[in-house]
């Protein structure tokens, strides 16, 4: 028999109450959809073996008073740990992505493999991490609007940095010609980028949701791995013909993407850990942190 805290919240959270009507709001986590359920129906359903303890409180808890009952549902900072993890998150996917965009400017000579690579590609994929703890947590919906978030934010810093070239410099000042090297190959490098990182990872966050439901919301690790796996060949590919076709040989561009790619499973393989600890820090310090 299965643990009872592996069932909770693996299917369906309760997001509120609709007090006119008396429905019940629940959120389908491997989807992000918002269903609308009599509070009656509710306590007939499936869903109800999937609801946290507090959540299955709450609800009898309105059945009970004819909805009259207040629940922390009703208390209006009842999400504020959550929210703000949420908000945290946002940020990190945020600077890790622009901070692999900018430092893609600094080629990395590695002698004992004699291999060229990027600062970025040894903490990319921990944005792919920071995308699966979001769908774990909050569901595909929220997970693919911190995707837009950054892919927006990445889109407007490329417009910012791309209308400073254009200003009139400094006469004599020696930082202005290669100022406008380097912004020059980072907007190329953000717009290669934000078409790269749009579509990967709306391909991990897909992948992540859809194994989710296949399985059960068991096998975490089996999640985890293939989102990743295939958003890794996907980003690696768009990136490299993007940012250098034309200026380098296919045969190299390929080459760059094969160690990209290689180096990128290292920390497919290595996410698998964190994501069980962000997994269970989130249950224990966000999802329990509920008023009762």
């Amino acid at each position: 028999m299965e643990n009872t805290n592996e069932l909770e919240n693996s299917k369906y959270k309760l997001l509120g109450f609709e007090k006119r009507k008396n429905l019940v709001i629940i959120m389908v986590i491997a989807t992000g959809k918002i269903v609308k359920i009599k509070l009656g129906e509710i306590l007939r359903s499936e869903i109800i073996d999937n609801l946290s303890k507090v959540e299955i409180k709450d609800i009898y808890r309105k059945y009970y008073s004819g909805g009259t009952a207040l629940t922390t549902y009703e208390i209006n900072d009842r999400h504020e740990r959550s929210w703000m993890t949420y908000v945290a998150l946002n940020l990190l996917l945020f600077a890790l992505y622009i901070f692999t965009n900018i430092a893609a400017t600094k080629l990395v000579h590695i002698k004992l493999f004699d291999i060229v690579v990027t600062p970025g590609v040894f903490l990319y994929p921990l944005t792919f991490l920071v995308v699966d703890i979001l769908n774990e947590s909050y569901g595909l919906r929220l997970a693919r609007r911190a995707i837009l978030f950054a892919f927006a934010s990445n889109a407007f810093i490329i417009i910012l940095l791309s209308g400073t070239s254009y200003l009139p410099g400094l006469a004599g000042w020696k930082l202005d010609d290669p100022y406008s090297e380097v912004i020059t190959h980072v907007s190329s490098v953000l717009i290669a980028s934000c078409i790269s990182f749009l579509f990967s990872e709306y391909v991990n966050s897909y992948l992540l949701c859809k194994i989710k439901k296949l399985t059960n919301s068991r096998f975490l690790f089996l999640r985890v791995f293939f989102s990743t796996f295939f958003a890794i060949i996907i980003d690696s590919v768009l990136f490299c013909f993007i940012a250098f076709y034309g200026t380098m040989k296919n045969s190299d561009i390929l080459h760059i993407v094969f160690v990209q790619i290689a180096i990128k499973m290292c920390f497919a393989v290595f996410n698998i850990l964190p994501a069980y600890g962000a997994r269970s820090l989130f249950k224990k310090y966000v999802a329990a942190d509920q008023p009762v």
